[in-house]
């Protein structure tokens, strides 16, 4: 199927705390609903059947509580409601975004998905309802190629969202579709965790993803694209994945990704916003099957040397490294009860310190998770202190394998390469008990190689 994601650099409330009336929220709203009309014309005219656009697009964001109230849309968030606001647009007050976008999915015949803050008041009665009588949410919705709004999607792992309620439960949402059959959909932070997004995945089997995001790219482990790919081959998914285009920011990075084969964008040098189309297959096979091979093993040479371990702050945890030498070798370096080992191989020595890291345990910064990882990346400079850090160009071209005794299931195998761009692993998958990944030659230098593993259960 024609599948179509935009990154969107949205015109922004110049004092998002400042109060104003709807109709200026409805102003500015609707200067970002011009952009996307535009591009929902251009997408539909290259033969796009569903088209994604990214979290906080259409308000922005930095708002409190009370600030963005008036940029808030109703929504009836039940199932049993068939409602169509482009054909019915009196059924609700204060529906005139989720108007617009029905009417752009039904004028070019395109599945659409979007996200927009949401209001729903409450009675007191409800334990859940906030003080001032209302929910207020971060909610996808998407609609179908007649206009039709087929689901909302509350997002559930709010990231510092002061402006939004968490939902009582997690939304599982799901629309169908007579190209792809079902996507799910979820928002940005969560899919770092187990619920809703792996659960929805794992319950209803799903091929599709739909997921608009407003990320902050974190080096060397947590960049948009990278992480969009890992979770399309950790799930064997396809992910339409929207962000939103705020180079200042940290922000950019979008793309349609498969399990082999990714169509993306990432550009911190431009402003404004980009139109990805591509054309993927509808998920039948399990790719993960063909891709086991064993893992070497680490020589048990008992005078063999390892270099000294060190430690140094990689996205604010504290990981043990030991230095990568040489032309080739292999090593081993351990943490708590996760172990990871490295064989390696360069053509050509350049004058760059690479090292392989653990961590397993809790991060607490910017969130509270519990992560298990391997990586081998690339350093800042040449000193041990220098790993870690934010790097985004690399000339060393490593063969490798990199494995771990991994104790969750959930492992997302990161390989990022110079310029941020993506390559793709020539093996992976569990071999006794370990979790492995393997490349012959980087498409360009190497910037990270991970295995980055989420164990949900000790958040």
């Amino acid at each position: 199927y024609v599948a179509a994601v935009y990154e969107h650099e949205s015109i922004l409330s110049p004092n998002p705390t400042a109060l104003v009336d709807r109709q200026a929220a409805l102003e500015l709203m609707g200067r970002n609903l011009d952009i996307y009309e535009q591009q929902v014309v251009a997408a539909a005219r290259q033969g796009a059947q569903i088209i994604v656009f990214p979290e906080d697009g259409i308000h922005g964001f930095n708002f409190t509580r009370s600030s963005i109230y008036p940029y808030l849309d109703f929504v009836v968030h039940s199932q049993s409601v068939k409602w169509n606001p482009c054909r019915e647009p009196y059924l609700f007050n204060d529906t005139e975004v989720l108007q617009r976008l029905s009417c752009m999915a039904l004028k070019n015949k395109i599945f659409l998905v979007a996200n927009l803050g949401t209001k729903q008041p409450c009675e007191h009665t409800d334990p859940h309802c906030p003080s001032d009588g209302r929910y207020q949410f971060n909610t996808n919705v998407a609609f179908n190629d007649d206009g039709m709004l087929v689901a909302t999607y509350r997002k559930h792992n709010l990231y510092f969202e002061y402006a939004f309620d968490t939902p009582p439960e997690p939304d599982y949402k799901l629309f169908d579709t007579p190209f792809a059959g079902k996507f799910g959909m979820f928002t940005c932070f969560d899919i770092l965790f187990f619920e809703p997004a792996v659960n929805l995945i794992r319950q209803h089997n799903l091929k599709q993803v739909v997921y608009p995001t407003a990320w902050m790219n974190q080096l060397p482990l947590l960049s948009a694209v990278e992480f969009q790919q890992a979770f399309s081959t950790a799930f064997n998914v396809n992910i339409l994945a929207a962000n939103i285009h705020h180079p200042t920011l940290g922000m950019t990075g979008s793309g349609i990704y498969t399990p082999v084969k990714s169509f993306i964008y990432h550009n911190m040098e431009s402003y404004g916003g980009k139109l990805i189309v591509a054309e993927i297959p509808v998920i039948t096979t399990d790719y993960r099957n063909n891709l086991e091979k064993t893992p070497g093993r680490v020589s048990e040479k008992e005078n063999e040397q390892l270099p000294p371990p060190f430690y140094a702050e990689m996205m604010y945890d504290n990981f043990t490294f030991i230095p990568v030498w040489g032309e080739k070798g292999e090593l081993q370096v351990c943490a708590n009860t996760l172990c990871c080992y490295l064989t390696y191989q360069r053509a050509v020595l350049t004058d760059e310190l690479y090292a392989l890291g653990v961590f397993d345990g809790l991060h607490t910064v910017h969130g509270t998770y519990y992560v298990q990882a391997c990586a081998l990346v690339k350093c800042g400079g040449l000193s041990f202190s220098s790993c870690g850090q934010e790097v985004t160009d690399a000339t060393a071209l490593i063969d490798f394998q990199l494995w771990g005794n991994m104790s969750t299931p959930y492992i997302f195998p990161l390989l990022l390469t110079s310029g941020i761009t993506l390559d793709f692993a020539d093996h992976m998958g569990w071999k006794n008990n370990h979790y492995f990944i393997s490349k012959n030659r980087t498409s360009s230098g190497l910037l990270t190689a991970a295995l980055y593993g989420r164990w949900y259960e000790k958040d």
